[in-house]
């Protein structure tokens, strides 16, 4: 399988000449994200990882959660619901749907509908969730107004992954980039494994555990 990471937290996943992205959101700025996907995962609604648009202007299928669906009702049967539990098969991927909440992000606000993706029980894309699993590559939040480096290295050490590859990043500058790439490579050091950050346009082979 191979993994390109793209702007902010959006992924495609490639296998035998099929793949499907994960969150093109509008802090996505490749237009090419979508170029040859079959399907299209969204995790949930904030528009870092969604852009409703750009789902509408395609014609793929899009799987996703109750709170981004009723956003997409014009899309009529390209949109297939799924929640915590669901499994399904897309483009050759076999897919479980583990979660269902954000983060808390604000205490004033209840948090949306999320899920998140865990494809071919190789990669696990939480959304903007330290959901807990059992797999060989986690795609992990490296920065968001919700999370510390306490919580990430936190929820890190717990999946305990073979290798780790962060996204989530838009909202970082240069510095801030910095800082999150030192993080990672002490914590990677501290654990003998890959824990890293792709830059955009990256592709990662995947070899499974």
């Amino acid at each position: 399988m191979k993994l390109t990471k793209f702007g902010h937290a959006c992924v495609r996943l490639e296998k035998g000449g099929r793949s499907i992205v994960v969150d093109p959101g509008v802090m996505t700025p490749e237009a090419e994200a979508l170029n040859r996907a079959d399907a299209v995962l969204v995790t949930h609604e904030h528009l870092d990882h969604f852009d409703a648009d750009r789902l509408a202007e395609s014609e793929l299928p899009v799987y996703t959660c109750p709170g981004v669906a009723r956003h997409l009702t014009g899309l009529g049967e390209r949109v297939q619901v799924v929640n915590d539990g669901d499994r399904f098969t897309v483009a050759g991927f076999e897919v479980s749907v583990v979660g269902r909440k954000h983060h808390v992000s604000h205490p004033d606000m209840p948090p949306v509908d999320n899920v998140g993706f865990l494809v071919d029980g190789e990669v696990f894309h939480p959304g903007d969730a330290l959901t807990v699993v059992d797999v060989p590559t986690l795609l992990l939040p490296g920065q968001a107004p919700w999370l510390t480096v306490p919580a990430m290295i936190g929820y890190l050490r717990e999946v305990a992954p073979r290798r780790a590859y962060a996204i989530h990043d838009g909202l970082l500058n240069e510095w801030g980039l910095s800082v999150l790439d030192d993080v990672l490579a002490m914590e990677a050091e501290r654990a003998g494994t890959e824990i890293r950050r792709p830059r955009a346009g990256e592709i990662v082979e995947l070899h499974g555990r």
